[in-house]
């Protein structure tokens, strides 16, 4: 690529992104704006302005910006207002923060004047796709740079060599080899991906886990919690008021703590390969715990199933890096007008790494005692109404077997 004036680095300060900040330098004689984001992930970040400012970038072109509660606001909580799983148990705590970070991307390249953006994610991943076509479908004309795509540095040793030669600091940990696996943390989970992990019999070492106890150190004695909805969105806990991103953070402290969250899954990758990957999730799965229970009491039957029609087109939407497109955004609005009535309060017990609904109540709850009882309804409900109902829908099969086709 030639003619880059200006380019914004989506940059964790870490060795991969400190390298390509420097190898940017170099290759492109160009300027760089480094963009590092606080989307929950429980770092320190401000060395990451110490590294690029040794790097002779501008300290107006150091972007460090806490986006915590823009990211559980409008990005977790609206993807779990459709219940939102891939393939069956991934709560897809990596993908949601992707577009995310490619918007705020895109705002400061547009602030800066800069004509390129450039981001760490490896020619293997979903990331690369999932930050491109966010930084597309923002910004059309936008110049990216994949250096993972393009250099050959494609070896620990060969990355190091380039660091050291460039004044790169490189801590001890990434010479013996580096860390043991891939992480990624937000405030909605944390992954571990590579080395032991990339043989899929291979059990995960418990001293791996950072967020979760094990479920059999999980206290004896159960908790109990009540979350309250409002349009679909959890708002409190106990009774206690909470911003979205304090009320995830607290549900990840809670659910910590009795081990629950915690998942090991193959997943089919949007490029074609399968990958291995652990997760810690505690409070997502709490929430889709309680959202679906407050759905239960307050979604009409059909709505209901057809919002879990629509959950796994959705969750591949999201987890391909469709997040921007014109078909999530149609799908959402039709979700968030289900959850006009989704209001209320959901009890949970949590023990031993699992989550249990014990009660729910709303004031719009579509739930009839008076229908539902097994006792006398009073009237209520006509049972003799189902004869007329059986056999309408018996009809076209009582048909068929008359003609031997059963």
């Amino acid at each position: 690529m030639s003619n880059v004036n200006k380019v914004v680095l989506a940059y964790s300060g870490g060795l991969d992104t400190s390298v390509i900040l420097k190898w940017l330098q170099d290759t492109y004689q160009c300027e760089v704006v480094t963009f590092t984001a606080d989307i929950g992930q429980g770092e320190e970040l401000e060395p990451a302005r110490a590294k690029a400012l040794q790097f002779g970038i501008k300290p107006e072109h150091i972007f460090i910006d806490d986006l915590r509660e823009e990211f559980v606001r409008d990005f977790v909580f609206p993807m779990f207002r459709c219940n939102t799983i891939y393939e069956g148990e991934y709560l897809l705590g990596t993908s949601i923060a992707r577009p995310l970070i490619a918007k705020r991307q895109i705002e400061i390249a547009r602030q800066v004047g800069a004509d390129t953006v450039s981001h760490g994610a490896t020619g293997k991943g979903n990331d690369q796709v999932r930050f491109e076509l966010g930084y597309y479908a923002l910004e059309p004309g936008i110049k990216v740079i994949s250096p993972w795509r393009e250099w050959d540095l494609l070896s620990r040793q060969k990355l190091l060599a380039y660091a050291e030669a460039a004044g790169i600091p490189v801590d001890m940990k990434h010479k013996q080899g580096g860390a043991p696996y891939s992480m990624d943390a937000n405030l909605l989970h944390i992954s571990y991906e590579g080395r032991h992990l990339e043989d899929p019999n291979a059990e995960a070492e418990e001293s791996m886990w950072r967020w979760t106890v094990s479920p059999e150190d999980a206290p004896d004695q159960a908790q109990y919690l009540e979350i309250e909805f409002v349009k679909g969105d959890p708002v409190s806990i106990d009774g206690q008021k909470l911003t979205p991103a304090a009320l995830l953070a607290r549900l990840n402290e809670i659910g910590g703590r009795h081990g629950i969250g915690r998942l090991d899954l193959v997943e089919n990758r949007y490029v074609g390969m399968k990958s291995r990957g652990c997760y810690e999730t505690p409070g997502g799965t709490i929430l889709l715990k309680a959202h679906r229970a407050i759905e239960s009491i307050t979604l009409d039957r059909e709505v209901a199933h057809l919002k879990d029609d629509l959950m796994p087109r959705y969750a591949s939407l999201i987890y391909n890096g469709y997040w921007w497109s014109p078909e999530r955004r149609a799908m959402q609005v039709l979700i968030d007008h289900t959850q006009q009535h989704v209001n209320g309060t959901v009890r949970l017990k949590l023990y031993k790494g699992n989550v249990y609904t014990v009660g729910r109540d709303s004031a719009d709850t579509l739930f009839d005692q008076t229908i539902a009882t097994f006792d006398d309804d009073g009237g209520a409900y006509n049972q003799a109404d189902a004869a007329g109902f059986i056999k309408l829908n018996a009809l076209r099969m009582r048909i068929e077997a008359k003609k031997g086709r059963q």
